[in-house]
């Protein structure tokens, strides 16, 4: 048996001096076991290690260090071993015995060798010192973990840091970057014109006019069919005095709405009066313009009208327009608004003033109010005498000078005066005359509008907007673009062109035989009406509503009448080339685009204007623009082609 002394002194453990002197002698072959054990121990041997089986605490037992949860060999069997061997504190009383093994040397708890490549223990600490640069950036990290007010100054080190940097930067390094127009925000269509002039000249072999239109009777035509009332009109709530301001085409939008809000409110109407304007500077009145008796007639049976206020009606004001009570309506304001606000006040006053009135009430409105619009401007509104007549002079000499297609010609709406430059803001290639003339035109026009302080005008921006006017010359490329040989006959629909001996040559080059009605008529003829402008616009509104073909070049009422006024006329078809001029203004500013590719795209924009010529009227269009189908009924093809050829 092995006393606990042994096993202590075995393991390196001091023993007390009563346990040292009386022990029983352990059996050679358990010391000869425990050495070898030893032996491999301290020499690091390895082999397998398992968990040594539970026993009980025991004060003078010592185990072994267990790194993670196993202990050597030699530990598990001195723990055998101390379960069969317990210690006798009285001791054997012999004197003699087999001595102790030697103790084991002492090892750390927190060391543990391991065999390794090397020769490196599992406990020794691999790695080099850290560098001096390295241990300042752990330095600064700790302080600013520790003091996070540092980073308060982080701005500061970043633009110290950007100064440094930029002062090593030689600023003759950095590249310049160069700015490039947008496209199509540069006027360079005379550049174009000069460069595909000689392939233009050579393709003048087709004939557009023999093949613009291909949808005329596209699902079924249109005609007209508005109807006079012939029922008695009852008595007359009071009376409507309005004032039409603007130009020919916006008055005669205030005369349409004029007779349907009169109509409406069961009122007698009296003769619109036209404001003198200063930029038209017409002082025409109605008569001068229109068919008065015409007007009246035809409109007899659905409105009352007369020329001038009863004078026991205006013995309440004192004679005197003035003191009649003005209503200030907003733009497109509702009928039902002309019935809850105007009629009260009408029954009330029995006669009420309006002014301005142009454009006063709204597109959409009943059955009853559209079919009063439709009377007014397509059948009861005629020229009147002196100017129709020089009108059918001029269409009759148009269609001579076009004999060679049988009467057929092409009408130009072309925007290129003056003030429409001047208003427009666009450059052309004028130089610095044509900035002074724009800069007093405006001024001279529109007093300070374009001056005020905050306002930014940018040309390119308009131009690529498409809202910059085409000049003769891009008139001329688009329509030679468009398959209108130089043999076509057109007529010139404008004002005083802007420095016409430079900007009208192009179009005279491209299209010879280009008339006006300066060129139609005779000086004679024009004198009653060339210091009258709304006089002058009304003769070519008249032959341009004949055209076969008609142009518009710009917005405005002027086409905006035509193209319903040719509506009404052809069947629902305005024969009429609206150009994309976003689309023109990107193609004219194209350097490197050939003659076989630009005429490509303009004919193609010449068929979608074909295809929209047959577009109804939808909730938020002018009526006087889109008669259908509000002022026209369908029809058959028969009955159309019919009444076309009639014509």
């Amino acid at each position: 048996m092995v006393t606990c002394a042994a096993l202590a002194i075995s393991r390196g453990i001091p023993t007390p001096p009563s346990l040292g002197s009386t022990h029983r002698p352990s059996p050679p072959w358990l010391s000869r076991f425990l050495r070898s054990q030893e032996k491999n121990t301290n020499t690091g041997g390895g082999g397998n290690h398992e968990t040594p089986p539970p026993h009980k605490s025991n004060p003078l037992v010592i185990d072994p260090p267990i790194e993670g949860g196993r202990a050597d060999r030699g530990g598990a069997i001195r723990g055998r071993a101390m379960q069969y061997h317990a210690y006798n504190r009285l001791g054997s009383g012999g004197g003699g015995g087999t001595p102790s093994p030697p103790a084991s040397p002492r090892r750390s708890p927190r060391i543990h060798r391991r065999g390794g490549k090397g020769g490196a223990g599992r406990g020794a600490v691999q790695g080099a010192p850290l560098a001096l640069a390295q241990r300042m950036v752990l330095m600064l990290l700790s302080l600013l973990l520790r003091r996070q007010a540092i980073f308060l100054f982080a701005p500061l080190l970043y633009v110290a840091a950007m100064l440094f940097y930029m002062g090593t930067v030689s600023l003759d390094s950095v590249p310049h970057i160069i700015s490039r127009p947008a496209p199509g925000s540069l006027y360079r269509s005379p550049r174009l014109y000069q460069r595909l002039r000689p392939e233009m000249d050579a393709d003048n072999s087709s004939d557009g006019l023999a093949t613009v239109w291909r949808h005329t009777f596209k699902g079924g035509g249109w005609q007209p069919c508005l109807n006079t009332s012939t029922d008695r009109l009852p008595d007359s709530n009071g009376y409507i005095y309005v004032e039409a301001n603007g130009g020919l085409n916006q008055q005669r939008t205030s005369i349409c709405n004029a007779v349907a809000v009169a109509g409406y409110l069961n009122a007698t109407l009296i003769i619109p009066n036209f404001h003198y304007h200063s930029i038209w500077r017409d002082p025409s009145k109605f008569t001068d313009i229109y068919d008065e008796e015409h007007f009246i007639d035809t409109l007899k049976n659905d409105v009352q009208i007369v020329n001038k206020v009863p004078d026991f009606i205006m013995e309440r004001f004192g004679h005197n327009m003035s003191n009649v009570f003005n209503f200030k309506i907003r733009a497109y304001s509702s009928i039902q608004y002309y019935k809850d606000m105007v009629l009260p006040k009408l029954i009330e006053e029995k006669l009420i003033r309006i002014s301005p009135f142009a454009n006063r009430l709204s597109f959409d409105a009943p059955p009853p109010v559209q079919r009063l619009r439709c009377l007014a401007n397509f059948e009861a509104l005629r020229f009147s005498n002196p100017i129709a007549t020089l009108a059918e002079k001029l269409v009759s000499r148009m269609k001579e000078h076009s004999k060679d297609s049988n009467g057929r010609y092409i009408a130009v709406h072309l925007r290129f005066e003056e003030d429409m430059v001047a208003f427009s803001c666009c450059i052309f290639d004028g130089g610095e005359e044509e900035k002074q003339d724009m800069i007093s035109a405006r001024e001279r026009g529109w007093r300070g509008k374009f001056t005020k302080p905050g306002r930014v005008i940018r040309p390119g921006a308009i131009r690529i907007n498409g809202k910059c006017p085409l000049t003769p010359l891009e008139v001329g490329l688009m329509l030679r673009g468009m398959g209108f040989n130089n043999d076509t006959a057109i007529f010139l629909a404008s004002g005083k062109i802007y420095r016409a001996e430079k900007t009208m040559t192009p179009l005279l080059e491209m299209f010879p035989r280009l008339q006006t009605k300066e060129t139609l008529a005779s000086a004679e003829e024009l004198a009653p009406f060339r210091n009258y402008s709304s006089r002058m616009a009304a003769l070519d509104y008249t032959v341009c509503l004949h055209s076969e073909v008609f142009v518009t070049t710009q917005g405005g009422n002027f086409p905006q009448f035509l193209i319903g006024h040719r509506k009404y006329m052809y069947g629902g078809h305005s024969k009429t080339i609206k150009p994309d001029k976003r689309k023109l203004a990107v193609l004219f500013d194209n350097p490197n685009i050939g003659w076989k590719s630009l005429k490509r795209q303009l004919l193609n924009m010449r068929a979608h204007s074909d295809a929209k010529g047959l577009e109804l009227k939808r909730p938020s269009d002018s009526i006087y623009t889109y008669p259908c189908p509000d002022c026209m009924c369908r029809s058959n093809k028969t009955e159309v082609a019919r009444s076309s050829s009639a014509r």
